[in-house]
């Protein structure tokens, strides 16, 4: 009887578990953006139930890290973007969230992650590019409020998520890098943009100096950028950045002025 009990419990927990990824997987759909040129870039979208072409959606740009990289279409939903999806949810704030997947061996950002700086590309990669029109395409055909277009990512998606600010510095009304790095010489165009900046204190894969020095940067020239180090944490900062609340509301309520 003991042991039955016991299987039981470790029955309905896998259960739950296996539930919970499905509905998180399920809840995005499947879909591949074609550019003009005949590149494709697959990605998942969430829409809000009920979606009323007449309102307007807060969006969020998802940027998933070097290790969910490939062609499945599922590994970025594996951290950090279902954790924005539970928030929206649970605050009952629909939202649309878009999370696209960069190839296997390609990057946001063309530039080595593990050096001490980097100047920003005059063109983006490939995958940031169809990123771009992909946003741009977004915007044009869905009911989105354009005061309430945010971007965050991790790790390799932290390069991207300061990339694509600095590449469209009037688009967004919120950003927040998490283990990145961006190119110092250009924060003057992003200095009026909300950003909270995320990185563990001993990341050794992107070193923490990456985001110190961006926040550095950002402070000399005016802006009020947000930074939290989490000690003694390594290259893993996304699971309590994506799970705190309180970084999650103020992401979400920031918004940009009728000017």
């Amino acid at each position: 009887m003991k042991y039955s009990r016991l299987l039981y419990v470790i029955l309905t927990s896998l259960l739950f578990c296996f539930t919970t990824l499905l509905k998180g997987e399920t809840s995005f759909d499947a879909k591949i953006y074609k550019s003009s040129k005949g590149k494709f870039l697959n990605y998942r979208i969430h829409l809000p139930e009920n979606l009323n072409p007449k309102k307007q959606y807060p969006f969020v740009l998802f940027f998933h890290g070097a290790g969910e990289r490939g062609s499945d279409n599922k590994k970025q939903l594996i951290h950090g973007v279902k954790d924005l999806l539970a928030y929206s949810n649970k605050l009952n704030v629909p939202a649309i969230i878009v999370a696209p997947q960069c190839l296997a061996g390609e990057q946001w950002v063309n530039t080595p992650w593990g050096n001490l700086s980097h100047k920003m590309p005059t063109e983006p990669s490939d995958s940031m590019r169809l990123t771009i029109e992909l946003l741009n395409e977004s915007i044009k055909t869905l009911p989105v409020d354009k005061k309430r277009i945010y971007v965050t990512g991790l790790s390799m998606g932290g390069f991207g998520t300061w990339d694509i600010v600095q590449r469209m510095p009037k688009t967004f009304a919120a950003a927040m890098p998490v283990c990145g790095g961006g190119d110092t010489e250009m924060v003057s165009l992003i200095k009026t943009v909300p950003i909270w900046v995320f990185h563990g204190g001993s990341d050794k894969a992107v070193k923490t100096k990456r985001s110190r020095d961006m926040v550095t940067a950002l402070g000399k020239v005016g802006s009020e950028v947000k930074y939290t180090e989490y000690e003694g944490v390594g290259h893993n900062s996304w699971d309590r950045t994506y799970r705190d609340e309180d970084a999650l509301t103020w992401f979400f309520h920031q918004k940009k002025s009728s000017k």
